[in-house]
Order: C-alpha cells, then sequence, then structure tokens
C-alpha cells in the first residue's frame, strides 16, 4: 500500500490563508514542475490493480500543516490499516486553507481517480471567516452530489467541526449543528468532532493554537478510525 500525499504538491499552486493563524505559511515555488507532478501521481494511480482507495478531502488540518507527511492523521489511518492486513490505497488530498467553495472547485481533479471512500473534513474555514452558513450548506451537498455521480456506491464520511464563538452564539451553535444534520439527510456516516480531546489544549497544539501536534494528529487518527473502520473491515 502507497500513500498519495497530494498536499504537498498541491500547496504550491492553491496557497491561501488559514485566517491570521496562517500568515506566516511559507510561499511555495515551481508551481508548474509540481502540478506536472501530482497529474502524474493521479495517472499512476489510475493505471494500478484495482486496490480500494480511501480519499481524505480536506484542510490543513487533513494535510498535517507544519509536520511531516507521515505525521498527519491519514497517513497514520493508513499505518493502521497496514498493521491489519488491509489493502487499501490511502490519498491524502488535504489543502492549506481550502474552504468548502475552493474544495469544490477541485472536485473534478480530485476525482480523477476512482474513490471507495471519501472522508470530507472541509467547512473550518467557512467558520473562522464567517462564511454565510447557508453557502457553506450548498457547497458540501454540492460535493456530496458529485461523488455519488462520480461512484453511486462511494461511502461518504463527514467530519464535524466545531468554531469559537467569534462570529456569535448563533452563528458558532448553527455551524456546529450543520454537519449531523448533512449527515442524516443525505444517509453520511460522522465523525461527531475531529478534534475531540486536541482543540484548545496547547500541549496538542503548535504555536499557533490552530494546527495539531505530531502527538495531536495521533488523536485525529483515532477519532477517525472509531468511524472509518466499519467501513474497512
Amino acid at each position: 500500500m502507497k500513500i498519495t500525499n497530494l498536499s504537498n504538491l498541491i500547496l504550491a499552486i492553491f496557497c491561501l490563508v488559514f485566517l491570521n493563524s496562517c500568515k506566516n505559511e511559507e510561499k511555495q515555488s515551481n508551481s508548474s514542475s509540481e502540478e506536472n507532478a501530482v497529474e502524474e501521481q493521479v495517472s499512476a494511480e489510475n493505471t494500478t490493480e484495482e486496490i480500494p482507495v480511501v480519499l481524505f478531502f480536506g484542510t490543513s488540518l487533513t494535510a498535517g500543516l507544519g509536520l511531516d507527511t507521515a505525521e498527519a492523521y491519514p497517513a497514520l489511518i493508513e499505518k493502521k490499516m497496514d498493521s491489519l492486513g488491509m489493502d487499501y490505497s490511502v490519498v491524502n488530498a488535504g489543502l492549506s486553507g481550502e474552504t468548502t467553495a475552493s474544495g469544490l472547485n477541485r472536485l473534478d481533479w480530485v476525482f480523477k481517480q476512482n474513490v471507495d471512500i471519501l472522508v470530507i473534513e472541509l467547512g473550518a474555514n467557512d467558520g473562522l471567516r464567517g462564511v454565510s452558513l447557508d453557502e457553506t450548506r450548498s457547497n458540501l451537498e454540492e460535493i456530496i452530489k458529485i461523488a455519488r455521480e462520480k461512484n453511486p456506491e462511494v461511502k461518504i464520511i463527514l467530519a464535524g467541526m466545531q468554531i469559537p464563538p467569534n462570529m456569535g452564539e448563533e452563528y458558532t451553535s448553527e455551524f456546529r449543528s450543520l454537519f449531523p444534520e448533512l449527515a442524516k439527510e443525505y444517509d453520511l456516516e460522522l465523525i461527531p468532532f475531529l478534534l475531540e480531546g486536541v482543540a484548545g489544549d496547547s500541549k496538542l497544539n503548535q504555536q499557533d493554537g490552530i494546527h495539531p501536534t505530531a502527538e495531536g494528529q495521533q488523536i485525529l487518527a483515532n477519532n477517525v478510525w472509531e468511524v472509518l473502520k466499519y467501513d474497512v473491515q
């Protein structure tokens, strides 16, 4: 099994700002050559034997910003499945600064390969920026619909998110409720809160207070695995 880490390659092309905490992210260069390299990786994925694909589609939380790629939770889950003798190809399609709108815009590119299990970790950046909840909902709904058009048998897991009350109590509450509502409406599996056990703990987050440390990523992996494990058995 191999993991296709798209995050490092795509950062050069789509590098965005993750609110104020991410203003110090380094700009990448040589975007054209890296874009070509990503295209080659996707093509290579398509030409391999039919191994089920688990694709993690998300933000810098999924990409593992500030860490080695092997420390991000998708890689940790791949390692877990390897240890259990599960033959899956794991794709990390996390991108720093990703919103539901930008995620929707690159969905066709991501789905150049077949995806059997799709883990959606999007919405946190929308919430931190005060994006209309109707817009966030609409984008997530469209992502779900397109994924099912590409593969009617795809299993979709939605990662629930929460945000600080900066945008007001009403917005914060409705944002939190958005994910279980979508999971129920579209018959998705739900990770109640991706950052459960990590959010707000300075020992488990990097200096920006938002992105998990390597230890924090291990907890994220456990949170995801508690739901994903039923789909890969």
